[in-house]
């Protein structure tokens, strides 16, 4: 991954975090070309720093918005008794 690619990582994590309520999928969907396995590993370090500094709500904020994100990618391990039935 480039620097450049993180600071976009970055870019976009921010300003998922100041936006208002419900605007995130506008947000991302104007941003298509950086929803990738990069942005969802960048979400996470960032989350795991918040939930070190005493910042839960961003830290979950951040959670919910990867594992959505993992889920719409393929990403997400598979529950293995959904996938038994």
């Amino acid at each position: 991954m480039t620097n450049l690619r993180q600071e976009q990582y970055y870019s976009l994590i921010d300003r998922l975090l100041k936006c208002p309520n419900g605007q995130e999928p506008e947000i991302l969907d104007a941003n298509l070309e950086l929803i990738d396995e990069g942005l969802i590993k960048s979400m996470m370090q960032i989350a795991t720093y918040f939930a070190h500094e005493n910042n839960p709500d961003g830290a979950k904020f951040l959670i919910h918005i990867a594992r959505q994100l993992s889920h719409q990618l393929g990403l997400y391990p598979k529950n293995e008794l959904n996938s038994n039935q």
